[in-house]
């Protein structure tokens, strides 16, 4: 009875590891022998079911293998040099020490001189991920993980390197569109991302913590979220949000669905500690599309606007307001001479559907406004005071006008990447000199990729012209051919420096 007993214990105890062997007991001795399986595992026992009905095999093997050649490493380095030492562009910031919510560059490392005191450029060194989207080596990544860089390093899959050119940047949707000198790359496709739903399956692949080719998996677990990350007034923020893990250096890299398409660019996570915490946003594949589209054909990205100040519903505000609805858009306020005001929108309006799709948030009714252009004709449908109004509209640019956007005005100044700051007479007379015009900022551009300019170098001539007001840069600038060469001065260093940039 008793060893009775003790065979019933063991296989009470011993329940979950049946599969990998058996348990013997005896009274006066203990043996133990381990079996192992050496069948081949079951692929595709679990299937799900997609919107057409069609049944695909809820495993992630065959997917795994298809995009993980299709997402490369990214490595970002800063050359730093005295005259701007003590200014870190975001990309090489510290990392989440401010908001709740923060943008994961991923894990870098400083390189400074052994001696403290040599003096001498400093290097940055930073990591993430990209996705090949197309076979003649074109890489999309986010703007952060290249901003500022002196030097972009492509690590594929198999181990290749490569150098990379920034064919264009777009900090309002934080994209980056680059190129490498290759051909026939594997690839990952775009796919719908209006299409993917809630509690879909989806992989996240990319390199966290400087681990290459990682794979996690998910589902997705909302969408059109804004998290208010974007530190740009014109920000588009509509992330769809996932529970497959990513981590520091997994930004810029893909998020793909169970067919291997492209979902999403992998871009923030939501983290009291900096490492993930369970969850993860990604830019949608159909904004990364028109993107690219536009840095590709326009070299900048072209932007339509409604003209119209917007804010989200909730009940307590549909009760304020008397409003007959709880969802929608509701506009708050409209500019003068704005396309929204020109066809009849009015203050008090709630937004309710963008060409039959619905808009719910202002984060919805802002990423379906980002995939058009200025001239795009939009039918929106709205309540006012519980009846429906169906207004036909044409989006303008920033300008009011219906036109595309042109490289002149801002446009060439984000060409060259920098933010330029007319000087006062005060400060003029201060420094001596009868124009300048200060370098605020540098960001991705020709000034950057370049030259080692560094912000605060004060512009005195261009091309040995004296030039004293911004628009008269842009001008010329702008009606230039071949090269340019800036001369000026850094306010708290000797000497004259001179930087020279080709504009092909």
């Amino acid at each position: 009875m008793k060893k009775f007993s003790l065979l019933l214990l063991a296989a009470i105890m011993g329940g979950v590891i049946t599969l990998g062997g058996y348990l013997f007991l005896s009274e006066k001795k203990q043996s133990i022998r381990i079996e192992h399986i050496t069948e081949t595992p079951v692929h595709g026992a679990s299937y799900s079911v997609l919107k057409n009905g069609e049944n695909t095999p809820l495993q992630f093997t065959d997917v795994s293998k298809k995009v993980m050649d299709a997402v490369v490493h990214i490595k970002s380095t800063q050359i730093q040099s005295e005259p701007n030492s003590r200014s870190v562009p975001s990309p090489f910031r510290e990392f989440f020490n401010d908001d709740l919510f923060k943008d994961f560059f991923g894990p870098y490392s400083r390189i400074q001189p052994q001696n403290p005191e040599q003096r001498g450029p400093q290097s940055r060194i930073a990591s993430g991920s990209g996705v090949i989207i197309n076979a003649d080596g074109y890489i999309v990544t986010n703007n952060h993980v290249i901003e500022g860089a002196d030097d972009i390093e492509i690590n594929l899959h198999d181990n290749r390197v490569y150098k990379a050119k920034v064919i264009g940047t777009d900090p309002t949707t934080d994209l980056a569109l680059l190129q490498i000198k290759e051909k026939n790359l594997v690839h990952i496709p775009f796919t719908n991302s209006d299409e993917i739903e809630v509690g879909e399956w989806v992989l996240a692949v990319g390199n966290p913590f400087n681990l290459n080719s990682t794979v996690t998996a998910g589902i997705v677990s909302a969408k059109s979220r804004n998290i208010n990350i974007l530190r740009n007034r014109s920000a588009i923020e509509s992330f769809i949000q996932t529970d497959a893990a990513i981590n520091p250096g997994n930004s810029g890299g893909a998020l793909v669905d169970l067919k291997g398409g492209l979902v999403g660019i992998n871009t923030a996570i939501a983290s009291p500690t900096g490492a993930y915490s369970g969850y993860g946003f990604a830019i949608p594949s159909n904004i990364v599309s028109k993107v690219v589209e536009d840095l590709l054909k326009y070299g900048f990205v072209q932007r339509g606007y409604l003209g119209i100040l917007i804010r989200n519903i909730d009940g307590n505000f549909a009760k304020e307001k008397d409003l007959k609805v709880t969802e929608g858009v509701y506009v708050d306020s409209l500019p003068e001479n704005s396309a929204a005001s020109d066809v009849g929108i009015q203050k008090g309006d709630v937004i309710l559907k963008v060409n039959g799709s619905k808009t719910k948030s202002t984060s919805e009714l802002m990423e379906i406004i980002a995939r058009h252009r200025p001239g795009d004709k939009l039918n929106l449908e709205v309540d006012r005071f519980g009846k429906n109004k169906i207004f036909n509209i044409t989006l303008r640019n920033e300008k009011g006008d219906t036109g595309l956007n042109k490289k002149e005005n801002e446009q060439i100044l984000t060409r060259l990447g920098i933010e330029l700051k007319e000087l006062d007479k005060d400060k003029l007379s201060k420094l001596e000199i009868s124009n300048g015009l200060r370098v605020d900022k540098i960001h991705s551009g020709l000034i950057k990729h370049q030259t080692n300019m560094k912000e605060g170098f004060i512009i005195t001539r261009v091309d040995g012209k004296k030039i004293k007001s911004v628009e008269e840069f842009k001008t010329y600038v702008d009606n230039k051919e071949g090269g340019i060469m800036l001369s000026g001065f850094y306010e708290n260093y000797p000497g004259n420096y001179y930087y020279a940039f080709g504009l092909d």
